[in-house]
């Protein structure tokens, strides 16, 4: 009897494939979704989760050539850009993807925030989300140093100090990252496993967990719409999804080709560069700790993450103790209105 014949897998696999099938009808395909889903601005919530697949596919062709050692760190990412066939290419798509995600990340928390997409009972959601935007910068901030340059050597240098200002747990943490006192073969050794291990499983899990919390309560309704109406996740929203990845394919592709990643000098810990700043993402923590101490700054940053993590019962007590006053909006814009202005402050800094 064939392998391609039915009967074949039915005996091997006695599944109910019919009850399979109804499951994944019900759950995936007849899904109900908020008809204000049909607006493309509000349907960019798997994006992320997009970017993610295909920044673990190229991840994973980049590891076949790259070698995480001091001596061969940034002649692997050189072999990769110049010798490998297609090399550029996917570390180019590699790159502008994970620049992507980051914005993607943070424009997806923005539309929650302000449409109270987290209010009950999705708060727990709203929690997972900012783990995710969390994991996601670690990721950013570990993949940057493994091209082991000049400007990335120092940027790992002046990023850890940060974590040695946090109380108490500070040095510790400090030591653990590392894995000594100072950036050393251990530290781009333990980067490179918090890269390509530890942190995307970590995303797996909490993107796993976000899905299904969704699929528990279903997508929000806007607030103050509730009861428009709801159409089903196929075809219509499917095929949103099969739309923004072929764009996004055709955008990374784009930046890739005509706008590749610099490869920079190799890291000389001997020589400190006369500007030493981090990747785009954290302008807003830089530009912040240039204005004030290093121990008030990094409270501060500590401070709002923990806000940021509990917002949705803050809100709550301040919906509840003032009903008319827009002070939820009034602070998620002005922290969103700072954080614009520090990042292009540093963008346009010599």
């Amino acid at each position: 009897m064939s392998v391609f014949n039915r009967d074949w897998w039915v005996t091997r696999v006695p599944v109910d494939y019919q009850k399979v099938i109804g499951v994944i009808r019900d759950l995936v395909i007849k899904e109900p979704i908020p008809v204000h889903m049909k607006r493309w601005y509000y349907a960019m919530g798997a994006t992320p989760l997009i970017l993610f697949l295909l920044q673990v596919t190229t991840g994973l062709l980049l590891t076949f050539y790259y070698v995480p050692s001091t001596e061969m760190a940034y002649e692997s990412v050189r072999h990769i850009s110049q010798d490998v066939p297609l090399g550029y290419w996917v570390r180019g798509l590699h790159y502008w993807g994970a620049n992507l995600m980051i914005i993607a990340v943070f424009l997806h928390m923005i539309r929650v925030f302000f449409t109270r997409a987290y209010r009950k009972p999705r708060e727990l959601n709203w929690i997972l989300g900012v783990f995710l935007l969390g994991a996601t910068l670690t990721m950013g901030f570990t993949g940057y140093s493994l091209t082991y340059n000049q400007l990335s050597y120092w940027a790992t240098t002046v990023g850890t100090n940060l974590i040695d200002q946090v109380p108490i747990v500070g040095h510790w943490l400090l030591v653990f990252m590392r894995g000594g006192e100072t950036v050393s073969a251990n530290t781009l050794t333990r980067f490179f496993v918090f890269h390509e291990l530890f942190v995307p499983a970590i995303l797996f899990i909490l993107i796993t967990l976000h899905i299904f919390m969704i699929h528990l309560h279903g997508v929000a309704e806007l607030e103050g719409h509730e009861g428009e109406g709801y159409y089903p996740f196929y075809p219509d929203h499917f095929l949103k999804g099969v739309y923004v990845t072929l764009f996004l394919l055709t955008v990374m592709s784009a930046l890739a080709i005509l706008l590749p990643p610099a490869l920079g000098q190799p890291a000389n810990p001997a020589q400190t560069p006369l500007h030493i700043k981090p990747e785009w993402y954290f302008y807003s923590v830089y530009g912040l700790l240039k204005w004030v101490p290093i121990k008030v700054g990094v409270t501060l940053i500590m401070a709002a993450l923990i806000v940021m993590v509990f917002w949705p019962f803050i809100d709550d007590w301040f919906r509840a103790k003032w009903p008319k006053a827009p002070i939820g909006y009034a602070l998620g814009g002005a922290v969103a209105s700072l954080t614009l202005f520090l990042t292009v402050v540093e963008l346009l800094a010599k």
